[in-house]
């Protein structure tokens, strides 16, 4: 654990100067400039772009525009990386979660219809041409979290109409079957298929937005439905903070409890867990978290569901260490997709002869592309364990 720990330091403090032109700004130029460290012009010679005139000296001027530039850097990056910890924090701690609760390896934090309920709102905010802010925040950001909400507010007034298993297959006390649970409350399987039918849905409604759409509206819906950590103001991910916060503290403060939650329900009720409370505190928190990252930056998949493999293949399905483990993983790796958006376009432009550093490609596409060979892989070592 304490290696995750340090690993994710490490990333945190390098982040500001990868992605950008590593070969003028380290990412120690940009945490000088910005605490007001001396940085000394007779180092920066040789960096490109920093002597302008080719006077083998770096005049005052030359050093003032390179701080300016670097502190620029890190207003820029710095910022986005606290987000992308945050997101794959939540993301991943929720994913360890809802495999727990649902009993289902395949789970995701998007499994009642999160992200397809979130990105259906904010589709039809771009089609309605919804583009002021609200306290700094974008309207859209609204509509996306209100159709996550909305959709899994739907899938629990479906699921709290369900009949626990076993309840109603005999009676309670019937001869020669222990008493069993009675009542209604939340059945993981008819969750799930609420959730699954509703994301559908979703789906289906999304298409028919994007139909009516103009070309540019069109293109504005793809956009977003790629995923992005940008443009990040200095204190937009702390806008997130009052719904993921409680997210990650009752998920990990339930780790006991989900661990005799996963033997099933009768044994964790016997040992004094409250089953209908523990999934519900779960669920709801997990759902405003998810729903809150949807809505800031639209779907970003495959988080949720690979990293707490990898946790659990590491340290073990024990939550007490799973759910901080998955948390820790959960960040770094998602800091690591946001480097390789950034790098990635640098080395399509090197290819192609373009100029294609100023842009980034869509965490969404880099998560899928990274998360999808290290699922195959742990699928196949399972498979063959």
């Amino acid at each position: 654990m304490g290696v995750c720990v340090a690993l994710l330091a490490a990333l945190v403090l390098v982040s500001p100067g990868v992605g950008t032109a590593s070969a003028t700004y380290g990412w120690w130029d940009v945490w000088r400039a910005k605490l007001g460290l001396d940085i000394r012009g007779d180092d920066l010679v040789d960096r490109p772009l920093v002597d302008i005139d080719g006077d083998a000296t770096v005049s005052a001027q030359e050093l003032d525009g390179f701080v300016r530039a670097a502190r620029s850097i890190f207003d820029q990056r710095f910022p986005r990386t606290l987000l992308a910890l945050q997101v794959g924090i939540t993301l991943a701690l929720c994913g360890a979660a809802f495999q727990t609760l649902f009993r289902n390896p395949l789970a995701t934090p998007y499994t009642l219809g999160i992200a397809s309920g979130g990105s259906l709102g904010a589709l039809v905010a771009i089609r309605l041409g919804w583009r002021a802010a609200i306290l700094g925040i974008p309207v859209l950001a609204f509509a996306a979290f209100a159709g996550g909400i909305a959709v899994v507010a739907m899938v629990f007034a479906l699921g709290r109409g369900s009949i626990r298993r076993g309840a109603h297959a005999k009676p309670p006390h019937a001869p020669g079957h222990p008493p069993t649970m009675s009542g209604r409350g939340l059945t993981s399987n008819e969750l799930l298929l609420a959730g699954v039918t509703m994301g559908l849905f979703c789906s289906a409604m999304m298409m028919l937005v994007t139909v009516i759409s103009s070309q540019r509206e069109t293109f504005a819906i793809v956009r977003w439905m790629m995923g992005s950590l940008d443009p990040v103001a200095p204190l937009e991910g702390a806008v997130l903070l009052p719904l993921m916060l409680p997210a990650w503290v009752v998920l990990i403060l339930s780790a006991r409890a989900l661990n005799q939650y996963r033997l099933g329900d009768e044994i964790a009720a016997s040992r004094g867990v409250r089953v209908s409370r523990l999934q519900g505190a779960c669920v709801l928190v997990a759902t405003l978290a998810t729903a809150a990252v949807v809505a800031r930056c639209g779907p970003v998949g495959f988080v949720g569901l690979v990293v707490p493999h990898v946790a659990a293949l590491i340290f073990g399905r024990d939550s007490r260490i799973l759910m901080p483990a998955s948390a820790l993983i959960g960040g770094a790796f998602l800091i690591i997709c946001d480097w390789a958006s950034q790098l990635a376009m640098r080395f399509a432009g090197w290819l192609t002869g373009q100029h294609l550093a100023s842009s980034t490609l869509p965490i969404g596409v880099v998560t899928a592309l990274v998360g999808v060979p290290i699922f195959l892989v742990l699928l196949r070592a399972r498979r063959h364990a």
